[in-house]
């Protein structure tokens, strides 16, 4: 039994470090949602590699959103979000924008653009 727990305490530790990574483009006047679905919380290393600043927000997705950041060409922040909360990156600018995400934490996140 005591295999069992151990194997199981493994898998658990396992699951709860995913981690995911990617370059997202988002189209000009436009924006990307990171977790608008039932979620746990996660923390994102974002980093703008695009020539003009982007605005990130936390939106709950019950509704609303609040806790604005402004994230300046070729800077990084790190961003914790909670559970059932998503992460509204927009690009309010003329050109594509570009980010580099580094996600840790609950990786079971829906994803899309809106306009």
């Amino acid at each position: 039994m005591k295999t069992i727990v151990s194997v199981s305490m493994i898998t658990l530790m396992l699951a709860s470090c995913r981690t995911l990574t990617s370059t997202t483009y988002i189209k000009a006047n436009d924006g990307f949602i990171l977790g608008n679905n039932e979620h746990g919380a996660f923390t994102v290393k974002l980093k703008n590699i695009s020539k003009n600043e982007l605005k990130l927000w936390k939106a709950p997705i019950g509704g609303g959103q609040h806790s604005p950041i402004v994230v300046a060409s070729n800077e990084s922040v790190n961003v914790k979000v909670a559970k059932n909360t998503a992460l509204k990156i927009n690009n309010d600018h003329n050109e594509e924008a570009a980010v580099e995400l580094y996600v840790k934490g609950d990786t079971g996140l829906s994803m899309g653009y809106k306009n």
